[in-house]
Order: structure tokens, then C-alpha cells, then sequence
């Protein structure tokens, strides 16, 4: 799924970003892109991800799937930057959840291609196999699935980016990502809260347990 190619500018109402895409000028812009997936229901995180990316000033948000219901997506309402992603293997209504998204930015199913003024051309998919038999025309890979942050890059020297899980509930650490398209330097940030804090220490056995509910399948 091809998403498109274009800068963005904003235009806020109270509810939602509305956005309008025009023609790069051939110059070329820098800019900060916040990354996350598998936020599975987890009110609290989406919210303190959100809270991030806005304090960051990214200009660009991609989620790589698993948002699982319709209830978590109203607090992505925020956002104050596009939004881009690409459904999970754990979505429990997607006609609900593309018209909840509506509101928000575009979501659809992997892989989703899009390229941002600066030329850099992101693929987002769930599986990091989904990428296997894609063309090779994209600098930089998201996905997610496996719940576990991970920077590398492959042979041809480009990005792959797994931002972890946002939700925190398979491994009580909640992380999203923060990208410079301009030096392509990325971070993992950990989602810094007191109940964040508590799921690493006394209660990261419980969260495991809760992860029962939404299980990694094979990679």
C-alpha cells in the first residue's frame, strides 16, 4: 500500500490535525519522526507516547500494528504531527478502526509505503518477514511484532527499526522510537511513568502474565 509522497503543513482544530499535502520544492528538509507499534489497548502508554512525540516536535508519526480496539485510538486524537501505519495481526475490527483512524491519519494493511520531503522513503509493516520479496526501494524499515526494541542495519546499509512494544505488557519495559531523517540516527525511548516504573520492579511478573492475552506468534 502506497501511502503517497509530499510535506505536510498542519492545520489544527480542537479535535484533530487536518492536513494538506503539497509539493516538495526540491529543497530538502530535516525532519523528526516518531516511531511506535503493539500498544495493545494500553490507554496510559498511548498517551505518554503521544505526550512524547508532541514534546519532540516530530513532524511524522508511523505505527507498525497492533492497536487491537477501537477505544485506544481516540487518544492518538493529539497528535499534533500526520499519522501514518499499518494493521497488526492481533486488530480485533478493522472497518472500525479505519473509520476511528479517519480522524487521525491514514492506516492500512502492510506493507505501507510512504516518502517524506526529504526524499527518505519508509516501508511499515508488523512482521520484519513481511518485508521478504518487497522491491528495495525504501531506506528505512519499521515493524514491530516482537515486542522487542531493535536498531540495526541490513547489508545495504539501511535502517531497520523495531521501536518495541508501547503497551509494556509482555516485558514491562514501554518503549517508542525517536528518527532524524537527516543524519538517520535513531533512540529508543522508554515511556517514563510511576506505574512504568512499578511494571519493571514488583509488578513486571504480572505484566508478563497479562501478555498471555495478546500473544507473539512467529516472527
Amino acid at each position: 500500500m502506497d501511502i503517497g509522497q509530499g510535506r505536510f503543513i498542519r492545520r489544527r482544530s480542537m479535535a484533530t490535525c487536518h492536513l494538506c499535502a503539497v509539493q516538495t520544492l526540491g529543497t530538502l528538509l530535516r525532519m523528526r519522526v516518531g516511531l511506535f507499534a503493539d500498544t495493545h489497548d494500553h490507554l496510559a502508554n498511548i498517551r505518554l507516547a503521544v505526550e512524547q512525540f508532541n514534546e519532540a516536535e516530530c513532524e511524522l508519526v508511523l505505527f507498525a500494528g497492533d492497536v487491537v480496539s477501537t477505544f485506544a485510538v481516540p487518544p492518538l486524537r493529539k497528535l499534533k504531527c500526520p499519522f501514518v501505519g499499518c494493521f497488526g495481526d492481533n486488530e480485533g475490527n478493522k472497518i472500525g478502526l479505519l473509520a476511528g483512524f479517519s480522524l487521525v491519519g491514514q492506516i492500512g494493511e502492510p506493507p505501507v509505503r510512504f516518502t517524506v520531503a526529504d526524499g527518505t522513503r519508509f516501508i511499515v509493516c508488523h512482521m520484519e518477514r513481511q518485508l521478504r520479496g518487497q522491491a528495495d526501494d525504501w531506506d528505512i524499515a519499521v515493524f514491530g511484532h516482537t515486542h522487542k526494541p531493535r536498531i540495526t542495519r541490513d547489508t545495504a546499509g539501511r535502517l531497520l527499526i523495531n521501536p518495541g512494544e508501547t503497551s509494556g505488557w509482555t516485558f514491562g519495559r514501554p518503549t517508542i522510537a525517536l528518527l532524524d531523517t537527516s543524519t538517520r540516527a535513531a533512540e529508543i525511548i522508554t515511556l517514563a511513568s510511576p506505574a512504568n516504573e512499578g511494571a519493571r520492579g514488583a509488578d513486571a511478573a504480572s505484566c508478563r502474565r497479562r501478555s498471555s492475552l495478546f500473544p507473539v506468534r512467529g516472527a
